[in-house]
């Protein structure tokens, strides 16, 4: 017979079905037993007559079930499988190191990252994956629908992008070369390539030495360039409007997981956008934290999403123009000491950086210049300047975090599949 995924069994009531998947839960009784059975799409219940041995059947192993869906109220769905034959495909072979088939693993994110196949068995777990799913859908479908095109950058480099030192250094071929910190560079060439609009959802690396519950060294950057812009602001409209697309993808398509997970959707309507040094007024008039730097501290971060909460009913809030010390070469200058770029902060913490780049070679060869680096040392990068590339700009998102704000996580490893940082380089 050709296997039913568990979520279409409604459809087959009375009907003899084929399912497969890993045993859940298995409750032998005198009379009868009942399996939960799971598999991609979801559980079911399946009911078992005492004339079937069920004696050697372990949680999690992988079984095949033969039998009639029929109607039933159970806490799972309003059916249910009557089992004809159970067949073990693949069984457990020692005692599972951790319990998946509870509501929530109560266990130590480092024992839960150590046993990550498993722990993605437990239903919410493997549920964060399934919202991430969505989110990314929705930030391709909104791009394509706007006219970019989706592009995918190299992985190892010449140069850092960022023009740190917080790069990873590989030999290649006997040639110095790194891991990629962004694609920052191969965005900007897509567009003096004429494509004027390109996104890429991608792995990159950072080689710093933190241990903070919001950095990786391997991170999923979600990156946008555009082309023909008026300003910064062309940059935060596209992203406001994107940001509210992915929300409500989720909300149409994933209502079974904001359940289980018990999601708090941001509702958008029009993020505030205020200045960096307006920023720092607001958290030293309202809450009496003082900033004698070129950034937001985390604790920064966090009062002035209280302000935007408080003031304005947002979850997010735009800062913008900050000093040109504080951002990268390709930074379009604004007024004496500031800058044409943005941070996004959402609940809290940045998620975002961008904002509109340089497009005139003599400005970005002095921009590079006046933060201490060699403009020959990036002449692939910085020739496309020489033959006409529009007014442009762009942002990223982190993946991690922003999956891990949005679901009210405290760690972004919570939400990284396999994380890298400086101690985990297994699984």
């Amino acid at each position: 017979m050709k296997r039913i995924m568990i979520s279409r069994l409604e459809e087959s009531i009375g009907e003899k079905i084929f399912i497969q998947g890993w045993v859940h839960r298995v409750r032998i009784l005198k009379n009868i037993s009942f399996v939960i059975v799971r598999d991609r799409s979801g559980m079911v219940q399946c009911v078992v007559d005492k004339d079937i041995d069920l004696n050697n059947l372990t949680n999690e192993s992988v079984v095949e079930i033969t039998g009639v869906a029929k109607e039933g109220k159970n806490s799972l769905n309003n059916f249910e499988v009557i089992v004809k034959e159970i067949n073990v495909i693949n069984k457990v072979e020692e005692i599972l190191p951790i319990e998946v088939n509870k509501n929530s693993l109560d266990i130590s994110l480092e024992t839960l990252l150590n046993n990550r196949v498993l722990s993605l068995r437990n239903e919410k777990n493997n549920a964060i994956f399934k919202v991430q799913h969505i989110l990314l859908q929705g930030f391709r479908e909104f791009l394509s629908k706007e006219d970019f095109t989706e592009i995918f950058s190299p992985k190892i480099v010449a140069e850092g992008a960022e023009g740190g030192t917080s790069v990873f250094k590989l030999n290649y071929f006997g040639k110095e070369a790194y891991l990629s910190q962004s694609p920052q560079f191969y965005k900007q060439m897509m567009i003096a390539a004429g494509y004027e609009r390109v996104f890429e959802i991608g792995n990159f690396f950072r080689a710093e030495e933190h241990d903070t519950r919001r950095h990786l060294n391997q991170f999923t950057s979600m990156d946008i360039e555009l082309a023909f812009i008026e300003d910064e602001n062309s940059i935060m409209d596209i992203e406001e409007n994107l940001l509210k697309y992915m929300f409500n993808k989720l909300i149409n398509e994933g209502e079974g997981y904001i359940k289980l997970l018990n999601i708090d959707v941001p509702q958008i309507n029009i993020i505030p956008r205020v200045e960096f040094k307006e920023a720092l007024k607001i958290l030293k008039e309202n809450y009496g934290k003082s900033i004698n730097d070129i950034d937001l501290d985390s604790e920064g971060e966090e009062l002035i999403s209280k302000y935007a909460k408080e003031r304005f009913n947002s979850d997010f809030i735009f800062i913008t123009n900050y000093y040109r010390e504080k951002r990268p070469m390709y930074t379009m200058p604004k007024g004496k000491d500031g800058t044409k770029s943005f941070d996004l902060i959402f609940r809290g913490m940045e998620i975002t950086s961008g904002g509109q780049r340089i497009n005139d070679y003599s400005m970005l060869i002095e921009s590079f210049k006046a933060k201490g680096l060699n403009p020959e040392d990036f002449k692939s990068y910085i020739d496309i300047f020489k033959y006409g590339v529009p007014p442009h700009g762009g942002f990223a998102i982190g993946l991690e975090r922003f999956l891990a704000l949005l679901l009210g996580f405290g760690n972004v490893r919570e939400t990284t599949l396999f994380p890298r940082d400086k101690n985990r380089l297994v699984p």
